[in-house]
């Protein structure tokens, strides 16, 4: 039997793709100009930065940024053309890259690469935007504005209005009498339905918006299902991750306001009102009647109880279980949360108390001289 692997690869000539048009080069000064960044030096402003990198991946023509001293091994070691960082950090910045200095230089590193690179800010049509395909099944009584894209195997049920400069991705569903607004990104294999959608929102692939909600009433002889007969209201500039599911009211609508992020892999339920400009990371779970103030942050892993009120501004930290009210302002966290305080009190008595009891045997039972 010969020794050669059973398996091998071969090399092939395939070409390594760049999936966005490559930007136009800026110089140091204009960037300067565009984030409002200060140069800690008169040299090197007519530089020119064609791209955006890590610390350690930049190169001479890349820009990057350090937010902080934790950072300050990289950053003294980078290549970059250009680094953002905080006046206290600027003395680090290697002699050959220009220290551009900013209080928040990590903002000021995003708004240079949406310069650069704006159609990585929302999904684009695989296709010709604009254009209703062929293979799209639009019923005749919906009514598309100018300027929409409809993907191959859409389906668009009757009544729903679309606006324009809209785009329905490839296998998506859009239910009677949906409304969606105009310049929104509906993206592949997503559902919506029961719901109406503002300008400017963003869906991923994969999401379910508008199904039931989980209602039931439990009994001996079975559960009785609940009728949902309300909505799910999105408002403008809402972005939803992608496999996210909204399920519509049963006695309110739900809704998610005006310039709410969403991340992937979130459950909201059934008569959920979410306020202004929340950021919801990925796997949060928001059970049925929970109202979300604005400017909410949920860190990812969150789960909150039916009929809470998080008041407008908490924070609550990744992986924790919201049972009770979160007034405004807070940060709350733990299993259950509790005041961020109260959290961190607790865990420090858990370990001293941890430290305190006496050493365990092999056999996991207390040592002799323990009685």
């Amino acid at each position: 039997m010969s020794s050669a692997a059973p398996f091998a690869f071969r090399a092939c000539a395939m070409t390594e793709p760049g999936f966005f048009p490559v930007p136009d080069a800026m110089t140091v000064a204009e960037i300067a100009v565009l984030t409002g960044a200060a140069s800690a030096s008169e040299a090197g402003a007519d530089r020119r930065i064609r791209d955006i990198a890590s610390l350690e991946r930049a190169g001479p023509d890349d820009a990057t940024y350090c937010e902080s001293r934790r950072f300050a091994g990289k950053l003294k070691a980078t290549r970059a053309g250009v680094c953002f960082v905080k006046p206290s950090e600027a003395e680090l910045v290697p002699e050959d890259t220009v220290a551009l200095v900013t209080r928040d230089p990590h903002r000021a590193y995003t708004v240079l690469g949406r310069q650069l690179y704006p159609t990585a800010l929302k999904p684009r049509p695989i296709g010709a935007a604009g254009v209703v395909s062929p293979h799209a099944a639009v019923d005749p009584t919906a009514r598309l504005e100018d300027g929409v894209t409809v993907e191959p195997f859409v389906l668009i049920g009757p009544g729903a209005e679309i606006g324009r400069e809209t785009m329905i991705g490839a296998g998506s569903v859009i239910g009677p009498g949906v409304r969606i607004g105009r310049g929104c990104v509906v993206s592949s294999s997503v559902t919506v339905t029961h719901a109406l959608l503002g300008d400017r929102v963003v869906i991923h692939p994969g999401v379910r918006i508008g199904q039931d909600g989980f209602g039931f009433i439990p009994g001996g002889a079975g559960h009785l299902k609940v009728p949902q007969t309300g909505r799910v209201i999105i408002q403008d500039d809402v972005e939803i991750g992608a496999n996210s599911t909204i399920d519509r009211g049963s006695n309110r609508d739900t809704v998610l306001g005006e310039g709410t992020k969403v991340d992937n892999l979130v459950q909201i339920a059934h008569n959920v009102v979410i306020g202004r400009h929340c950021l919801i990371a990925g796997n949060v779970g928001i059970s049925g009647s929970a109202t979300i103030g604005d400017f909410v942050m949920m860190g990812g892993g969150v789960g909150v109880r039916d009929n809470v009120t998080i008041g407008s501004g908490a924070r609550i930290a990744g992986a924790s279980a919201v049972g009770n009210d979160v007034p405004a302002g807070e940060t709350w966290g733990g299993f259950p949360a509790v005041p961020v305080e109260t959290w961190q009190r607790e865990r420090k008595a858990f370990f001293r108390l941890m430290r305190e009891l006496p050493p365990m045997s092999a056999a996991g039972k207390k040592d002799a001289t323990d009685g």
